[in-house]
């Protein structure tokens, strides 16, 4: 049986797609972009073109990659292939937005728990990202730091290590996300107990984020970081 949510001392977090809204960047600065070149796209069809050229072999550290990403979907989305928009797209994540319910729910549980940000972006993206968020994190941890990205284990060992260093062990955190794939699945699999934040519970697929080859039931499972705060505040009540 999964513990209980006050016996855990940590929770570790997915930043992109789970606290901030990184969908929403993208479409929104795409759209920006068609708008000035006198056409539309359709966001779903952005986000599907943008999963499949993320994760090519080619691809280099986020966000900085958005350029070649950029480059490489916009004539399939009827926009210039031009790179100061690829940029453009790049630079958009220092605009991005949380969540509505991420910061709340975020500074609710910072009083209980250490937060540990555990983020595929580069330090430069991330520090917006916490500014965004109201800088709620005891740590974290970002590409630059780790050298490699989720679900690489040794990202996740990186973090182990810290806690070790603080006197603790992953048996004393909650592991917190939304990617099936980059998050849920290793987490299981290293032995951590997590919660899958389902936040495009109401809309169809993956979106920008790479399709598991399995899918993995979490330990625990909400549509939004204020269903982890409530549950929260309700189990220790």
């Amino acid at each position: 049986m999964s513990k209980s949510l006050p016996e855990f001392k940590y929770m570790t977090f997915d930043v992109v797609g789970t606290l901030i809204d990184f969908e929403g960047g993208l479409k929104a600065c795409l759209a920006e972009i068609a708008a000035e070149a006198g056409t539309e796209i359709d966001g779903e069809q952005a986000l599907g073109l943008y999963r499949a050229a993320r994760y090519s072999k080619d691809a280099d550290l986020f966000p900085d990659d958005l350029v070649r990403v950029y480059l490489a979907i916009a004539p399939k989305l009827g926009l210039p292939a031009v790179q100061k928009y690829g940029e453009r797209l790049r630079d958009s994540a220092k605009s991005w937005k949380g969540f509505a319910d991420s910061a709340a729910a975020l500074a609710s549980l910072a009083k209980d728990y250490r937060l540990v940000a555990m983020t595929n972006a580069r330090r430069w993206a991330f520090d917006f990202f916490e500014k965004e968020l109201g800088n709620p994190f005891y740590a974290g941890f970002t590409a630059d730091d780790t050298g490699t990205e989720k679900p690489d284990p040794a990202f996740f060992e990186k973090v182990f290590d810290y806690v070790a260093s603080q006197g603790h062990s992953k048996d004393d955190i909650l592991h917190v996300a939304q990617s099936q794939y980059h998050d849920i699945g290793i987490s299981r699999k290293l032995g951590l107990t997590n919660c899958w934040i389902e936040r495009r519970h109401a809309e169809k697929g993956y979106g920008g984020t790479i399709e598991p080859a399995e899918f993995t039931k979490p330990d625990y499972h909400f549509t939004s970081m204020a269903g982890l705060a409530d549950a929260v505040a309700a189990a220790r009540a």
